[in-house]
């Protein structure tokens, strides 16, 4: 590996080396970047066992800190690779080699004056600056989005998997460089938690941050950097139950919401319950989560339904006596099997629940009322907004972008989950035949046309 792609050296320097890479590599080919890809996705491939191996020592240490009390068990979980996940890492990298390239697309075409045209086009960013914790996959899914869109990137992962983390680097520097076209430096590997304040100075040479972690995490990385943040600051997702839902498609669309994989931040957290159907449908779906392990929080009108005791005898399993949820609850991501569990007044109640206590990233209505769901869809305000499906659904894999940098919950430049549409932005091109400003300018000024091209650019 050559010692530019991101070895040694101050992060000053390797953010230098980035910088100056991420011109030349804004200007490669569709097929060179899309042959680095596939070159990436067949190194992983083929490292398989040393990816592994490397993974086991992380997951070693992070058990250990785990089982003191040091680690969460969801930051855990994240952390853990295993065939499945190489499986998935290898697929994600083709399927963004398989998308369009979005750079160099023209966005609008004006004749400003015969002869005088103006191009928006889309190009890359420059130099993005990753940072994340736990899962070692997000390497490779944020270098090839990065690659793919032109941008250079300097990556910075949790200590909990620095081994994971130095092969997985290794291997895409190492395929990428083998390939004509792509330049050394355009990735690196930055190693010590100093290096990350250091990294939040460095406006002069990093374009965009991304970072991908808890909500304490994230809102430090906001508060010390001038540098422009995508990310979400926690994901407190909810899913409603209306009174015209089918019970049998709810209880499955809120179970899989929260147990299928319960430590990211587009699990749900909060259930919302419409007060008709509450009697009818929260005894099996508490049933349910509790048999998977799930603590249940719920508000007054929940505890007392249970505290009834009709619903016992109507139960495989006698229901267990939730706890009563806070006002802290309500506000929580608990990447964990808890829910927190509320009846509401119809549509009307739960939208404005969501929208107090939500963080804008997923929220999910079940309904067969098309008006009801319309009026959900177009009043909650978060990225994604789900009907009749699990906010587990909010990935960008899942969306089709063959993976994602993260999730935005910002309401500028990009929002949801973030794929080569967000790592790109546009720059205004002019091609002229000699003109000058004077003649449109002045009491005599000659008018613009203004007229929109169909054309492409190209010189």
């Amino acid at each position: 590996m050559s010692e530019n792609v991101g070895g040694g050296g101050s992060i000053v320097q390797k953010a230098r080396m980035a910088n100056s890479a991420a011109v030349k590599l804004a200007n490669a080919t569709t097929d060179e970047k899309n042959r680095a890809l596939h070159r990436i996705a067949d190194l992983v491939d083929t490292n398989r066992e040393r990816i592994l191996a490397a993974n086991d020592k992380d997951v070693e240490v992070a058990s250990g800190l785990t089982k003191a009390g040091k680690m969460s068990t969801s930051l855990l979980k994240r952390l853990k690779l295993d065939g499945a996940k190489i499986d998935e890492i290898i697929k994600s990298v083709r399927d963004v080699a398989k998308l369009d390239d979005p750079v160099g697309k023209t966005m609008s075409a004006i004749e400003l004056d015969t002869g005088l045209e103006l191009f928006q086009v889309s190009c890359p960013i420059g130099v993005i600056g990753a940072i994340f914790e736990s899962r070692p996959d997000v390497l490779v899914q944020i270098s090839s989005l990065c690659l793919k869109t032109g941008n250079a990137v300097m990556l910075k992962g949790g200590s909990e998997a620095q081994n994971s983390n130095e092969v997985l680097f290794e291997v895409v520097s190492e395929a990428a460089s083998a390939t004509e076209g792509i330049p050394d430096g355009w990735i690196q590997l930055l190693e010590t938690r100093e290096e990350v304040n250091e990294m939040l100075k460095l406006n002069e040479y990093i374009d965009l941050l991304v970072p991908r972690g808890s909500e304490q995490f994230v809102k430090y990385i906001q508060d010390n950097s001038s540098i422009m943040v995508l990310g979400h600051s926690e994901g407190v997702c909810h899913v409603y139950v209306d009174r015209d839902a089918d019970l049998s498609m709810a209880e499955d669309v809120c179970y899989d919401a929260k147990v299928q994989y319960p430590a990211v931040c587009n699990a749900a957290e909060t259930l919302l319950v419409d007060s008709p159907i509450a009697a009818t449908f929260l005894p099996p779906m508490i049933d349910r989560y509790q048999q998977a392990g799930v603590e249940v929080r719920g508000c007054s009108k929940t505890l007392e339904l249970l505290a009834s005791g009709e619903h016992n005898d109507k139960q495989r399993h006698k229901i267990k006596q939730a706890k009563q949820a806070s006002e802290e609850d309500w506000h929580t991501e608990y990447n964990d099997l808890i829910i927190s569990i509320k009846v509401v007044d119809g549509v009307d109640e739960a939208i404005e629940h969501i929208n107090r206590y939500g963080s804008g990233h997923t929220d999910a209505i079940v309904t067969a009322n098309e008006e009801t769901a319309l009026k959900f869809m177009r009043f909650v305000d978060s990225s994604s907004v789900m009907h009749n499906a699990s906010t587990r659904f909010s990935d960008g894999f899942r969306y089709g972008k063959g993976a994602e940098v993260g999730i935005s919950t910002n309401k500028v430049h990009a929002r949801g989950p973030v794929g080569l549409e967000g790592l790109v932005i546009y720059k205004y091109l002019i091609v002229g035949k000699g003109h000058v400003v004077a003649p449109y300018t002045g009491s005599h000024a000659k008018a613009f046309t203004h007229k929109p091209l169909s054309k492409q650019f190209s010189i």
